[in-house]
């Protein structure tokens, strides 16, 4: 089953390529931005969501694309859950001047647990491709991450920490292809990447599976080490050190592309969407998101405007539902 989730996802992110450049550009109306928009969170600071977030935001300050104030607000109540419905139901003013921070790790969860989907938001934009790795802590007994699976082979504990969503899904993905139990290879999940890297900074999992732009700082300050990279071919710069899974044995690589974009309120107006979608593009063409996120944290640019990410989340809710049995 996750072989099969993982080449619909890979489907989805083709078909992307295929309709890209389809959507016609938008008028952007009469719509004017409130002079403070609440960007709503749905993980914890310091996280992977946390920081593409906060970065946009200070782009379109700094770079003087809106004139409006981002008040961000994490909302992690029930795994995002109550944020993500708020959001999916405000009306009126606050429909117009109210985003949200979602990606394939919000919408994962959202579908299986709730009646929420994908159609109870206007999609804004999808900003850049993300991809996972595993670090270990100081405080990790294993030398490799090969050691920890022979470990875990005979019949020891080892346990990692993560985020939700695609975390999940990456981690089920990795233990069904090196062939252990999930009994032995533990996952404890945490309210957002930036909470796992604390749990492992202090010794309490061995291991924490995360992007590179949560994990950059530590890296660099030596306190997380990247051991495997969960991608078909190793990183770049401080993380190259990371092998994939077929260099560490015979193996096939795993790799599930996270997507980050922007979604808000279904109520939201045309003349929002247009003017939020335009704004966005803006922002994926500043040398502060190419250098200071993009190439920093080793991400795929890949803007899309509102239509063809629209497009592009319903095909991937469509086959993630398909692949899980969901109605």
């Amino acid at each position: 089953m996750k072989k099969k989730l993982i080449a619909l996802l890979t489907g989805a992110l083709v078909l992307s390529t295929v309709l890209a450049g389809c959507g016609a550009k938008e008028d952007a109306g009469t719509y004017s931005p409130a002079s403070n928009v609440t960007w709503i969170v749905t993980s914890s600071p310091g996280g992977g969501s946390d920081i593409f977030t906060r970065m946009i935001s200070d782009i379109m300050t700094t770079e003087k694309i809106t004139e409006s104030t981002f008040v961000v607000t994490n909302k992690t109540d029930g795994g995002g859950e109550i944020g993500r419905n708020e959001v999916a139901n405000l009306k009126g003013d606050k429909a117009n001047n109210t985003l949200l921070t979602f990606n394939s790790g919000d919408l994962m969860p959202m579908v299986q647990n709730t009646k929420n989907r994908a159609e109870n938001f206007k999609i804004i934009g999808i900003m850049a491709v993300d991809k996972q790795l595993i670090f270990k802590g100081e405080h990790t007994k294993y030398e490799t991450f090969a050691d920890a699976i022979e470990a875990a082979k005979n019949g020891e504990s080892v346990v990692i920490g993560g985020s939700k969503g695609d975390d999940i899904a990456t981690y089920e993905a990795m233990v069904e292809e090196i062939g252990v139990s999930q009994d032995n290879m533990k996952f404890i999940t945490h309210d957002s990447t930036g909470d796992a890297i604390t749990a492992a900074l202090g010794g309490h999992v061995e291991f924490v599976l995360s992007k590179p732009a949560a994990a950059t700082q530590y890296v660099e300050a030596g306190s997380l080490i990247p051991v495997l990279a969960l991608a078909n071919e190793r990183y770049t710069g401080n993380l190259e050190s990371a092998p994939t899974l077929s260099e560490i044995g015979d193996y096939e690589n795993v790799e599930i592309p996270v997507w980050r974009g922007v979604a808000a309120p279904a109520e939201m107006s045309d003349a929002a969407v247009a003017y939020w979608t335009e704004a966005l593009e803006k922002v994926s063409g500043t040398d502060m998101w190419a250098n200071d996120y993009i190439d920093k944290n080793k991400l795929v640019p890949d803007f899309k405007n509102s239509a063809d990410a629209t497009t592009y989340v319903m095909q991937y809710q469509k086959d993630f539902m398909a692949a899980n049995g969901i109605k």
